[in-house]
């Protein structure tokens, strides 16, 4: 059975067997290691491509880089709209400051996002399906790829600046979720017409830092106006990979067909006990925690035993997803023999990046 037959199936909730093992697109494209040598060993490739595509009458997007010392690259990011302009920058991949620096900025923001329209935009998905082959699976994604309330927080402004406003109910921070609200929904309603099976939110979501009251306000009731979108034939999962036992009974009460890079204490606070407990028919993307591979090849083996066994035996797979491993020319190897997967079966994806 290929890589890709073999994570279908598990997502199917049939028997695993073999536990894949995965990794995200985004290390292949920026981390420099033998991954062919990976892929031959049976390491699979999880893709993530935008199927929609936002056209905003009222914003203008500028970019303008500049090299900084030898090496790296300052990025300047302007949003212009007839209300306003946001700035932005980055140094290389790291955001340095946020558009939002004071609550009147949300306006502007919103500016951006009204009479917004939605468009599929099956092109992306249609080439990661090809170049990926036996080799993995693709998850479709929005083209604001978090809810707005994590968008906000994440992109936009900033924990502290965002942390601030939502505490204080800042009309305009609450007018933006509104505005942006809207137009992910028409996004959903986009993507419910696409053939596309698995969907994903990156809400690299942590309840330090929200509390489970702004989730019930915020977040549970926007879930469940998207999975009633998407209906019973598309599965949505969502990028959870931090503390979430408080919310563990809203999760489970939500119909989201599984919770991506989970991660055991003390990265998160849920075991894969716990988890399987609480979510007995959600699937579980788990992500190892990265201490687990700084050791020795046993305790490394019996970490990954314990986990596998953990997860009762469907709806799971192991995944890379929050950083490389530590040593990975030997890490990744050992855990894909532990795992029971056989060297060149020649379905690694057909095109790495």
């Amino acid at each position: 059975m290929t890589l890709r037959a073999e994570l279908m199936a598990s997502l199917r909730g049939e028997p695993v067997e073999k536990p894949v093992f995965g990794v995200y697109d985004w290390f292949v494209e920026h981390r420099d290691l033998d991954w062919k040598r990976f892929f031959g060993l049976g390491l699979a490739q999880v893709n993530h491509a935008t199927v929609t595509k936002l056209l905003r009458p009222h914003l203008e997007i500028v970019e303008e880089k500049s090299p900084v010392g030898c090496c790296e690259v300052r990025r300047d990011v302007y949003w212009k709209t007839d209300i306003g302009e946001l700035h932005e920058w980055y140094l290389g991949e790291w955001r340095q400051e946020h558009l939002v620096k004071k609550p009147e900025d949300y306006l502007i923001l919103a500016r951006a996002f009204s009479d917004a329209d939605v468009l599929p935009a099956l092109d992306a998905f249609t080439r990661s399906e090809a170049a990926v082959g036996d080799g993995g699976m693709t998850l479709a994604v929005p083209a604001v790829n978090r809810t707005p309330f994590q968008a906000i927080q994440i992109d936009y402004a900033g924990l502290e600046q965002f942390s601030v406003d939502i505490a204080m109910e800042a009309p305009e921070l609450l007018e933006l979720i509104e505005v942006m609200n809207e137009v992910s929904c028409r996004e959903f309603e986009q993507i419910r017409r696409l053939p596309v099976e698995h969907v994903k939110l990156w809400e690299n979501l942590t309840l330090e830092t929200m509390g489970p009251a702004l989730y019930r306000k915020y977040l549970a009731p926007l879930y469940r106006r998207i999975l009633g979108i998407l209906g019973r034939e598309q599965k949505l999962v969502v990028h959870y990979d931090g503390k979430l036992k408080p919310i563990a009974r809203d999760i489970g009460d939500l119909p989201f067909d599984g919770v991506d890079s989970l991660t055991p204490p003390p990265e998160g606070d849920m075991t894969v006990e716990e988890a399987r407990q609480a979510w007995p028919d959600k699937y579980l993307w788990l992500h190892p925690r990265l201490g687990w591979y700084t050791e020795d090849e046993r305790a490394l083996r019996g970490h990954i035993r314990s986990m596998v066994a953990a997860a009762g035996g469907k709806r799971f797979c192991l995944m890379i997803s929050e950083d490389i491993p530590h040593e990975p020319a030997r890490t990744i190897p050992l855990v894909l023999e532990e795992l029971g997967h056989v060297p060149d079966r020649g379905n690694a994806p057909r095109q790495q990046k």
